[in-house]
């Protein structure tokens, strides 16, 4: 079976290739020809996932699953939660996004947040089929750490010390929102393919 990762990250496809394992080939969006900016326009992180997925078994025909992520502070309401990346501006650039996140906390008591990983698989069963990972934390008020991308060097998960940004790969692996999910991706599609 060959399923195609709405990713051109190599790390992260190579992160879960190792999780599925030999019975399912995992090819990238370059592999499956796609070299178009992907849309993503709806309002979750599901309905993006399912978006990325969709337009790559439309115009590809190839079995594909993406993912969408978002960091959701309970003291926001659950932003920037699907803006995640695009938080401070369309630049996507996560020192802005930080930045504009530790302001709009300034002086609140309730830090609690969570990282939200949603995938959508396309093309394997008659209707998509979604997969979720959410770990809770909090958002510490400076930086820490170099390692990881995006939110991690202010996020702390629950009953941790260190924030994601100091974690190695596999510490973070082990335990992060995206992790959860593919786990159950990969469970699914080994079952599927044992079928």
């Amino acid at each position: 079976m060959v399923l195609c990762f709405a990713s051109n990250n190599h790390h992260k496809l190579e992160e879960i290739k190792a999780l599925v394992g030999e019975s399912i080939k995992l090819i990238s969006l370059e592999e499956a020809g796609c070299r178009e900016e992907l849309p993503e326009t709806r309002e979750t992180l599901s309905g993006n996932a399912l978006q990325k997925a969709e337009y790559v078994y439309q115009h590809f025909s190839i079995p594909c699953f993406a993912d969408d992520t978002g960091l959701e502070v309970d003291a926001l309401n659950g932003a920037p939660g699907v803006y995640s990346a695009r938080y401070a501006g369309l630049q996507k650039n996560s020192e802005d996004n930080i930045r504009l996140l530790l302001q709009n906390l300034k002086g609140a008591q309730n830090r609690k947040a969570q990282f939200r990983t949603s995938i959508a698989l396309v093309g394997v069963e008659k209707e998509p089929v979604f997969f979720e990972g959410i770990i809770r934390g909090e958002i510490i008020t400076d930086k820490r750490g170099s390692k990881g991308f995006g939110y991690d060097p202010i996020f702390v998960p629950e009953g941790f010390i260190k924030s994601f940004a100091e974690m190695d790969m596999a510490e973070k692996n082990n335990l992060s929102h995206r992790a959860q999910a593919v786990k159950k991706l990969t469970e699914y599609l080994q079952h599927y393919v044992s079928r």
